[in-house]
């Protein structure tokens, strides 16, 4: 287990998607190439997930077949969150025990299996949340989680979007309440799935509308299932980027980061920038 506590001078590589394996193609190969030379360039890169790792139904079978030859050559490295065809199979029992077998090979922090957690990379305090199982117990965890790390700067993820002007999900209002509690604790990156595209939103509050000190909104659900389209555009939706393959790379600095949305083809669009904390 790699220490995911170290000193915050460090710059961290932080690189993931949404939306990744299936039977119905290999792209997720193709965006696992992309995590193999994040990881040849800093050997202490983590992944994360933004949730329906394996389509359809995130059984035990799919994680073997078709995750684990491809996003899992990082396994040991990767923070995954769960999206809701991972609850396809009961109890997401498919998706906990491919990232926790036993307590000495896990991918959660604890070597427990947890549906909701936190870590931290240097001055970043980063959150797997559980979109599928939104409850009074989860959004109290949140409240008191970020109560003891007001001094950091915050990326949360989970798999469906509050904001999206994708075709394939709307703009999932169930969510809404962990908006809420992250604008409060004066959160600074949001990262989803669900929809499959790629979509960065302009700084915004809990409400939606623009704010410079605000939540900035990612959707990355391009991790190799086949895409999505757009429809109407959202307020503060600034790039969309459809028919697109890629992952999301973050460069987390002491007071700030840069993002980088990678495409797996070289002849597609990406997206970059740079932005500071609101802490």
């Amino acid at each position: 287990m790699m220490d995911l506590d170290a000193p915050a001078a460090q710059t961290y590589t932080f690189i993931g998607a949404g939306d990744i394996a299936s039977s119905v193609n290999n792209a997720a190969e193709s965006t696992a190439k992309l995590l193999d030379a994040a990881v040849a360039a800093d050997s202490n890169t983590i992944v994360f997930t933004t949730g329906d790792n394996v389509h359809p139904c995130g059984s035990a079978f799919e994680y073997s077949t078709y995750y684990d030859p491809t996003w899992g050559r990082h396994k040991a490295r990767t923070r995954p969150s769960p999206g809701n065809h991972d609850y396809e199979t009961s109890g997401a029992s498919g998706y906990f025990n491919y990232f926790c077998p036993n307590s000495a090979n896990c991918s959660f922090p604890g070597g427990t299996k947890p549906p909701y957690y936190s870590y931290n990379l240097g001055n970043w305090h980063l959150i797997s949340l559980n979109s599928e199982q939104i409850n009074s117990s989860q959004l109290t965890w949140l409240q008191d989680d970020l109560a003891t790390h007001s001094d950091s700067c915050i990326l949360a993820y989970w798999h469906r979007p509050r904001f999206t002007s994708g075709t394939g999900a709307s703009s999932q209002l169930d969510v809404q309440p962990f908006w809420d509690v992250l604008y409060a604790a004066k959160a600074d990156v949001v990262v989803n799935g669900h929809e499959h595209s790629y979509e960065r939103f302009a700084k915004m509050s809990a409400s939606g509308s623009a704010d410079p000190n605000g939540i900035r909104q990612f959707v990355v659900g391009t991790g190799g299932i086949v895409n999505f389209g757009f429809g109407s555009i959202m307020p503060n939706s600034e790039v969309r980027l459809a028919n697109i393959q890629g992952v999301i790379k973050f460069s987390l600095h002491n007071e700030g980061y840069d993002w980088t949305f990678v495409p797996s083809t070289s002849t597609k669009l990406g997206d970059s920038g740079s932005d500071i904390c609101n802490m």
